[in-house]
């Protein structure tokens, strides 16, 4: 390891030598003097270097810098308020170019989401780009944190199954020995796996699949699922609340850490949402969208995305609320593993949660009889033989459980308010995008 300094730390330091180490973001070769920024992974400085009467070979290799090459510099630190950028330079003594880069870039700040991704090394070198990451970390952390003080376990579930975990649409099959592989589309059936092995809380951040051929700003084949489920639970209610606990935890967290940059680099002002979330039922929130001018296509199916902005709209003019739990969904629009109301058998105990017009999650209470169970999926209309690994968890006792599944992706690009999960996805994949 070299003795580089991360440049975020150069400020809290004495005038004196140090080394630096980064990409070439600017070049201004001037006759007397030569200026150069460089960028590392916590920020930038300033490079100058008096130019000598006859160049010399770093006067030369300054001139010939291509922007993006990586460099290690030594030279002497120098507080200056003068300085633009940051009030700190740092006075050029040696330079190595340890990677040049080619003279040409081939995006620019304006370049298509589209073209940014093809080059998405060079696309996230942007310091908003990596600002995302960053939040991302935080955020995840803070979850962890809340699970992890709250007793959870953190799991890691098979992403290769015998049998599909939610249906049989949207599934990825792929040749496995001498029979096939499916996929993972959730971690539903081994979270609840761990409600009947007596683990009680657990949790995963994780890859999930789905073959879904959407080209929305908010579908992906492959993303990143935040998952939980716990057990001894009274109703999808309970689910609710630890939902809002984790999130609030986690923006405070983000905001804490991050808040100041966020608003700088993105002109957003970071808020952390008030507890509890507003609480609509789903043929409510539909009467509240029609009386609003919108009614959704079919009265029988699930709130459509323009459903969800116009309810999200409502509840930011009467509660000043982003988040929305949208609850008792109709049992045809949900999987068969949902427990259904015993005060009407038409409902689940269960909710989508609306952030910024968006769904972000659902969530429910499950059925652990497996009596009911199986007769909930013939009555979906599925061969409970094929589920015979996943009814056999509730053949032996399981406690009262529920859980719910998050986009991690989507949460993020509502936070930070981009256009599309392409830019909150490290690497994004879809219907047509399998590289880089």
């Amino acid at each position: 390891m070299t003795s580089r300094i991360r440049i975020a730390d150069l400020a809290a330091l004495d005038d004196g030598p140090v080394v630096v180490g980064g990409w070439i973001e600017t070049v201004r070769d001037q006759k007397k003097v030569q200026f150069l920024v460089l960028r590392d992974e916590s920020g930038a400085v300033q490079l100058v270097r008096p130019r000598p009467a006859e160049d010399d070979a770093i006067a030369t290799a300054i001139s010939e810098m291509s922007i993006g090459s990586f460099v290690l510099v030594a030279g002497d630190l120098k507080h200056d308020e003068r300085v633009k950028l940051g009030g700190i330079e740092v006075r050029i003594e040696s330079l190595d170019v340890v990677g040049a880069s080619e003279p040409e870039l081939p995006i620019a700040a304006d370049s298509s989401v589209d073209k940014r991704m093809d080059w998405r090394f060079l696309d996230l070198r942007q310091p908003a780009q990596q600002l995302i990451f960053r939040v991302q970390t935080t955020l995840e952390h803070a979850l962890r944190t809340w699970w992890v003080e709250h007793d959870f376990l953190e799991v890691h579930t098979p992403k290769l199954m015998a049998s599909p975990s939610e249906s049989r649409a949207e599934l990825f099959q792929l040749g496995y020995f001498d029979t096939v592989a499916y996929l993972a589309q959730s971690p539903q059936h081994f979270k609840q796996m761990a409600q009947a092995a007596g683990f009680g809380g657990v949790f995963e951040i994780a890859d999930a699949f789905r073959a879904d051929p959407s080209f929305t700003a908010r579908h992906a084949t492959e993303f990143t699922s935040v998952d939980m489920e716990v057990s001894w639970i009274d109703s999808h209610e309970d689910v609710m609340a630890i939902h809002e606990a984790l999130l609030v935890a986690g923006f405070e967290a983000v905001k804490a850490k991050h808040g100041d940059e966020i608003e700088r680099l993105f002109g957003i002002e970071m808020t952390v949402p008030s507890r509890p979330f507003p609480r609509i039922p789903l043929a409510e929130a539909k009467r509240i969208v029609a009386e609003r001018g919108y009614t959704v296509p079919r009265a029988d199916e699930d709130m459509d995305p323009e459903g969800e902005r116009r309810i999200a709209a409502y509840v930011r003019e009467e509660f000043g609320h982003d988040f929305v739990f949208l609850t008792d969904y109709a049992t045809s629009i949900r999987p068969f593993y949902h427990m259904r109301s015993p005060a009407d058998p038409a409902l689940t105990k269960s909710y989508d949660l609306i952030y910024r017009g968006t769904e972000i999650s659902t969530g429910a209470q499950r059925e652990h009889r497996v009596d009911v169970l199986t007769a909930q999926a013939e009555d979906k209309g599925l061969d409970p033989k094929e589920l015979g690994t996943y009814l056999d968890f509730f053949r032996y006792g399981v406690p009262p459980h529920g859980g719910f599944g998050m986009g991690l992706a989507r949460v993020l690009m509502l936070l930070l308010e981009r256009q599309s999960i392409r830019e909150t996805t490290f690497l994004f994949r879809g219907p047509n995008r399998l590289l880089p």
